[in-house]
């Protein structure tokens, strides 16, 4: 599963002009369920979003986690992250995983983050939408659970 995070100050998210999930400090996770992901992929990688220590401690460093500064989570589907760019000028997206396990993955994760106190809202899977965020830093993290 791939997932990028980017640090907050705010950032919403809209379908049709309607705004469906919105957060203050936290970040926005653009999740994206690849070929070979399972529901066992996900735990590891919701814990590893809680703890990773992107956020400023008293210092201004990068110290504490979304979990330690009481952030939330913003997570929204976005198949595009599984892009295949080697050949030609059109991307392909064959190495996403099927629309129905995807679906339920992202809501897996969503949930895991709930579950670890995170306050956590989403996007609407499979729907054109409109993001909005207050880029934080700006901090920017690429997790990929398949990576080498």
């Amino acid at each position: 599963m791939r997932a990028l995070l980017q640090r907050v100050s705010r950032a919403s998210v809209s379908v049709e002009g309607a705004v469906v999930g919105e957060i203050g400090q936290g970040l926005l996770i653009l999740a994206c369920a690849t070929d070979g992901d399972t529901s066992e992929t996900v735990p590891p990688l919701a814990r590893k979003i809680a703890k990773l220590r992107i956020f400023a401690d008293e210092s201004g460093k990068m110290n504490r986690s979304l979990l330690a500064v009481g952030g939330a989570a913003l997570v929204v589907s976005q198949f595009t992250l599984a892009a295949v760019t080697r050949s030609g000028n059109r991307p392909g997206f064959s190495g996403a995983a099927a629309p129905e396990l995807a679906e339920s993955l992202y809501l897996q994760l969503a949930h895991e983050l709930s579950q670890m106190a995170i306050p956590v809202a989403t996007g609407r899977f499979g729907a054109n939408m409109q993001v909005s965020l207050l880029n934080d830093g700006p901090v920017t993290i690429w997790l990929d659970t398949n990576a080498p």
